[in-house]
């Protein structure tokens, strides 16, 4: 006998095997977010410039990312490489976005607050989602909306405790805020570029750009290009595996699975883990507020899951 099933209910099972596949991704992005948690710290402890700091940290993930995409060539060689003019500009487009974010926000150091130029970059889930209105017609559910309000608030109550508003740090604050331009525009650009690419093909041409960008800020910004101690090496270097090859390479992966726009609000979990990282090895205060924040980080992020499945 013949079982027919209703248009709903398809509809439902189709919608739960497209959840039961996500869910490796939101674990990704997740721990891809616990990876760039460290990058704060490693850049508090380099013992060169920040721009500097930031060439380091692709050019010591370069070699990785390149042995990788070629691993990943000889599996799925049509994904290894851009085929279309349209594809090699989107990655352009990615690894610049990429610099400016770095490059920026180590420069907004210089003329606002530490946290102020923590929090601002987080507002990038706005840019997020105002871009995929704008640019790519796409569509948000209140509940969605909601989410990554709830989970602003808690990053603003994570940081507000440290955070200042002046006229004298009016020039750092709107660094911070083109900081959170630019990660968008990585975001957007690399979701485009994962429907066609692969991870690693992404992280290795896109990261190629970045590093000569910042190579030549660098240059032209800092005075001194190369650690001077095996510690100032080992710093580098776990900012380039921990935070780019590995934190990096899970976002990307996770963004050809997950919405960009939920993707962006989840990454709001990165400050909340960089204030533990920050209490646990550097011993920096964490207090009561900063845990209600996370708190509410984390129900903004349940939120706006639930209003983008």
């Amino acid at each position: 006998m013949t079982v027919l099933r209703s248009p709903a209910g398809t509809a439902d099972e189709a919608a739960e095997a497209a959840a039961r596949r996500q869910r490796p991704a939101l674990a990704a992005l997740l721990a891809g977010a616990v990876g760039i948690a460290f990058a704060p710290i490693f850049v508090r402890l380099s013992e060169l410039g920040p721009v500097a700091t930031a060439f380091w940290r692709l050019a010591l993930a370069l070699p990785v990312l390149w042995l990788w995409q070629a691993a990943a060539a000889r599996a799925a060689p049509l994904t290894a490489r851009p085929q279309s003019r349209g594809e090699t500009i989107g990655l352009i487009i990615a690894g610049l976005c990429f610099a400016g974010d770095l490059a920026v926000w180590h420069w907004s150091l210089r003329f606002t607050s530490v946290a102020n130029a923590t929090l601002l970059p987080n507002f990038a889930p706005v840019f997020v989602t105002l871009g995929g209105f704008l640019l790519f017609g796409e569509r948000f559910t209140r509940r969605f909306l909601l989410g990554m309000l709830v989970a602003l608030a808690g990053a603003a109550i994570l940081m507000g405790h440290s955070v200042s508003l002046s006229l004298a740090n009016l020039f750092g604050d709107a660094l911070g805020l083109i900081t959170a331009v630019f990660y968008a525009g990585y975001i957007l650009a690399v979701g485009r570029l994962r429907t066609r690419l692969a991870t690693a093909t992404i992280m290795a041409w896109s990261g190629t750009v970045t590093c000569g960008a910042l190579l030549i800020l660098a240059a032209v910004t800092e005075d001194r290009l190369l650690p001077t101690s095996a510690d100032g090496l080992a710093v580098l270097l776990g900012l380039a595996l921990v935070s780019h090859a590995a934190g990096q390479s899970l976002i990307a992966y996770a963004l050809a699975h997950l919405p960009a726009a939920f993707s962006a609000v989840s990454l709001l979990l990165q400050p909340a883990v960089a204030a533990l990282l920050a209490w646990v090895l550097l011993n920096e205060p964490l207090g009561p507020l900063q845990g209600l924040g996370a708190l509410v980080i984390l129900a903004g992020i349940a939120l706006a899951r639930l209003g983008s499945r």
